[in-house]
């Protein structure tokens, strides 16, 4: 078998890169969300209540789709309705004819473009859904398409790995559960999430950036809220830093993949203080006593081990933070293993899927 050959390390350092300073950006973006889609997602959340959807589907490719990963547990846990991913070939392919009166029909698309996502908010919409975009670019066709567009409001993102607008997409999520089940608690927790990302931004996730230089498999674990995260983080190892990393619940992980780890297998767990942590760390411990290499990142995690993220966050909230963190070390990695995290091999900013 021919030995592969790295390509040979970009002269640049993380700080130049686009994706370290678009996700720098996230903290301004999301003031820039609660200032300016405040009066959009009020009335949004007014017609919700009067009116509530049977149930809600969540459509998207990519980290779009992590975030409504993120989104399935936001939903179900806040507002009690069922929230099932559907799959934009069932329409653009297969042309089947789904029963979706009285439902929500949630696309979600930085660039609003693909032919697959908008075949399928189009038939969502003729098969009887409310169809609500989120989309970054408000001119695209699937804003013009949707009843409702949450625009992300991140600005031009250049660099092919999404960052601040996968922070925003979460970020709009949370601020549309607030307004439609009118929480005060999640109200509080968005108006500080600005500042709280400005906190994150500047933790120290360097020991991961030295572990994972010279590896080539890696999984990402997570849980509830934070496996969208789990999930975001492998693909972005795998997109930036050549890196195969695969992502896994910490309720799933031991149902077969732990089989492949042992002795210096690398893990990354990311997790947040609700109800899933202590399974969360008892699962980083197994994996230790196997011989792993662990990372945890978790607030009031301590120990070598540890990847630090600002206290007394609100669980639902801690896994931007950790993405937000994550997205720094990934730029810095990237370079490290000799890639330039802003032109992956073979990738494009649109992917336009049939």
């Amino acid at each position: 078998m021919p030995r592969l050959i790295p390509p040979e390390p970009p002269v640049k350092s993380a700080r130049d890169t686009l994706m370290y300073n678009e996700a720098q950006e996230s903290a301004a973006t999301v003031e820039r969300q609660l200032a300016q889609n405040a009066s959009i997602l009020a009335a949004l959340g007014e017609r919700l209540r009067a009116k509530p959807p049977r149930f809600i589907v969540t459509c998207a490719r990519g980290s779009s789709d992590h975030a409504a990963a993120y989104a399935k547990y936001v939903f179900e846990t806040r507002l009690g309705l069922i929230t099932a991913s559907a799959s934009p070939s069932i329409s653009s392919i297969y042309d089947a004819n789904l029963q979706l009166e009285g439902a929500l029909f949630v696309a979600i698309s930085q660039s609003g473009k693909s032919p697959d996502l908008l075949r399928s908010a189009e038939a969502a919409k003729q098969a009887g859904a409310y169809v609500l975009a989120l989309v970054n670019v408000e001119d695209s066709p699937l804003a013009a398409l949707a009843d409702t567009v949450i625009p992300l409001r991140a600005g031009p993102e250049r660099s092919v790995a999404a960052t601040k607008s996968y922070l925003a997409t979460l970020a709009a999520v949370l601020q549309l559960t607030a307004h439609w089940s009118d929480d005060p608690s999640l109200h509080a927790a968005i108006a500080r999430l600005p500042d709280d990302l400005r906190r994150g931004w500047e933790g120290d996730w360097n020991a991961l950036e030295q572990g994972l230089v010279g590896v080539h498999n890696l999984f990402v674990v997570g849980r509830g809220y934070g496996f969208g995260a789990a999930l975001e983080a492998a693909l972005k190892l795998k997109e930036t830093c050549g890196l195969h990393a695969e992502a896994f619940s910490a309720a799933e992980v031991k149902h077969g993949p732990m089989a492949l780890v042992g002795e210096g297998f690398p893990v990354l767990f990311l997790a947040q203080d609700d109800g899933t942590l202590e399974n969360t760390l008892a699962v980083a411990n197994e994996f230790r006593s196997r011989g792993a290499r662990v990372w945890v990142a978790a607030p009031g995690a301590q120990g070598a081990d540890a990847l630090p993220l600002p206290g007394g966050i609100d669980p639902i909230v801690t896994p931007l933070l950790a993405v937000q963190s994550f997205y720094r070390a990934a730029s810095a990695l990237s370079l490290a293993r000799g890639y330039d995290p802003d032109v992956p091999p073979h990738l494009r900013k649109v992917t336009e899927t049939v």
